[in-house]
């Protein structure tokens, strides 16, 4: 991922505030070590800290047109970059990069064009002719983006709040699927699938459909020109990433150029039955395997960074992040730059445990849409930024565009667990990858059942950042808590911890806005609650609310182990929700 920092008709064309727009692009230049870059029009001013992951040689930016009327600074993959080209038959680009087809496509097609691009993307391009700009953001909100107004009238664009804070009289998160034009001074959806109407789709579930969208979504994501990899925590959706990838990587461009031996990486606590799973599907797979350790010291040591890099004091993201923080840093140490990721898959298909509890199939649908909506506040969020921070690229083919289309199109009936016919969560993603002649998986990895990160991270880790916290925190703190913040107020001593190192870095009232809240139970929104009578007195976000519910689905439903003894379920190893992060108690 890159950095992008663009500051717009701020008044000034000084040489002072050149120097101050490169000061605050700096702060981003985690995100791409690789090349900085200033275009300068008048009182405008786009910045980049480049990623190279496309061509490395030449595909610098700003980019620009032919005549250098129209320049965009872009963070983003374009997977139809070369279809998009050959559209594109009167016009010359300067570099091989993916991302060079946007400032001609906005001069073939005006600002329309932005649902032709098929990938991730958050893009500035200034046009000077009349001083006008388009900024957007892909469809879920895969790239992190934010958006300021300055007391001078000034627009301000970035990667992360770091480079706007505190430069912006008010700032905040820059909604996925939409467009921001300085013709409407306003925001204008340009995403608008079928699923967003929350109406109940009907399309009958085909195993064969869902899994070719899907090796799809992975095999477009094959496109790089540096070496990189895959995320295996041993469950199930990074487990089926990384067996697609494995199967279509030879004979690619970036096979030729790398080999066609996949390398894959997983990070843990020392000793973790899960590390085996990881393993296990590695060997599996002939997978060149990377594992990493790391102690409940080593994260705690590492929360201050990953607040300041995640941008956030939500409980599960902290948790959940660390861990990959960590991951990526050793990642980056290889000489990898991207990596693909398992996100998504639990939002689009009901996989969160507490799904167990959806009375039909039509909350349960319109819980899968809340879920993806919500996703670039919590799981997009902490990929991106967790990777970013050391300038590794997270892929994520669950959410990709076309691919969503398909498995939200699903009638949600197909997606409702059913015990009595030993369905457990995510069933129709397991069917359609249950190959008899050639395996992608072996069935007891293909059928082993969800679990929520902070179960799997089991609570060696959770507990130990609890009693760090209440090292820091006092009871009479917690006690005044809603006069010292009186927004979304902690009412545990490690959400408190949290939010105290999270203002420390970012004061501004607008920083703690961007922070979602809410009842939650095991990841649920705040609607889901509803759904269980026992939960609005256990709400607890990380997922042992829903500990019942695993163990009860482990002796009716998982159909390969339904028979087994108590004593037996209970050594088994339980996967953990973040692609690469396996870690046990």
């Amino acid at each position: 991922m890159c950095g992008i920092l663009a500051v717009l008709g701020c008044s000034d064309d000084s040489q002072a505030k050149r120097v101050r727009v490169l000061e605050l692009s700096r702060r981003l230049k985690h995100r791409g070590p690789d090349w900085s870059g200033l275009y300068q029009h008048g009182d405008s001013y786009l910045a980049h800290q480049r990623l190279a992951i496309v061509d490395p040689a030449s595909g610098d930016q700003p980019l620009f047109n032919e005549d250098k009327s129209v320049a965009v600074t872009v963070n983003g993959e374009i997977y139809n970059h070369e279809e998009l080209r050959k559209k594109l038959v009167n016009h010359k680009f300067r570099t091989g990069s993916d991302c060079d087809v946007i400032a001609h496509l906005y001069e073939e097609y005006g600002e329309d064009f932005v649902d032709m691009l098929d990938g991730i993307f958050s893009f500035v391009l200034l046009d000077s002719r009349d001083n006008s700009f388009i900024v957007a953001r892909d469809a879920i909100g895969v790239t992190s983006l934010y958006i300021g107004w300055g007391l001078d009238g000034s627009v301000w664009i970035s990667s992360e709040m770091k480079g706007l804070s505190d430069d912006c009289e008010h700032f905040e998160s820059f909604p996925p699927g939409h467009l921001y034009t300085s013709k409407s001074r306003g925001f204008r959806r340009w995403y608008n699938p079928p699923w967003f109407s929350e109406s109940i789709p009907s399309v009958p579930y085909d195993p064969l459909v869902l899994r070719h969208a899907f090796e799809n979504a992975v095999i477009k994501r094959l496109m790089t020109d540096v070496p990189f990899g895959v995320l295996l925590s041993g469950g199930l959706d990074s487990s089926l990433v990384a067996s697609i990838t494995a199967r279509y990587l030879a004979g690619t461009k970036a096979a030729k150029q790398w080999g066609s031996q996949l390398h894959s990486f997983c990070v843990g606590l020392e000793g973790s039955p899960d590390l085996k799973a990881a393993k296990e599907v590695a060997d599996y797979l002939g997978t060149v395997h990377h594992e990493f350790h790391f102690t409940v010291q080593d994260g705690i040591d590492a929360i201050e960074d990953v607040i300041y890099h995640i941008e956030t004091y939500d409980v599960t993201t902290i948790r959940a992040s660390t861990p990959m923080f960590l991951m990526s840093r050793k990642i980056k140490s290889l000489g990898v730059k991207m990596v693909i990721s398992g996100e998504g898959s639990d939002e689009i298909f009901g996989g969160y445990l507490y799904f167990h509890k959806a009375p039909n199939k039509e909350e349960l649908h319109r819980e899968t849409c809340h879920k993806i909506k919500a996703l670039h506040q919590y799981d997009c969020l902490r990929a991106n930024k967790a990777t970013s921070a050391w300038g590794l690229e997270a892929r994520v083919p669950f959410l990709d565009k076309e691919f969503i289309k398909v498995a939200m199109s699903i009638d949600p009936e197909s997606k409702m667990i059913k015990k009595d016919q030993g369905r457990i969560e995510k069933w129709i993603l397991r069917k359609a990858f249950d190959d008899e002649e050639r395996p992608y998986l072996p069935k007891h990895i293909l059928y082993r059942q969800k679990e929520q990160f902070s179960d799997g991270v089991g609570y060696s880790w959770i507990d130990g950042l609890k009693a760090h916290a209440a090292k820091h925190v006092t009871d009479k703190m917690i006690l005044n808590a809603s006069y010292i913040f009186p927004h979304k107020t902690p009412t545990t001593k490690e959400a408190y911890y949290y939010r105290m190192i999270f203002e420390r870095f970012f004061p501004q009232n607008s920083a703690r806005l961007t922070v979602p809240g809410g009842a939650s139970v095991a990841c649920s929104t705040a609607k889901a609650v509803e759904w269980d009578v026992a939960w609005k007195n256990n709400l607890d976000p990380s997922g042992r609310a829903a500990l019942g519910v695993h163990l009860s689905a482990y002796d009716a439903e998982a159909p390969l182990i339904s028979n087994v003894p108590s004593k037996v379920i209970d050594s088994i190893p339980r996967m953990v929700e973040v692609p690469g992060v396996a870690i046990h108690t």
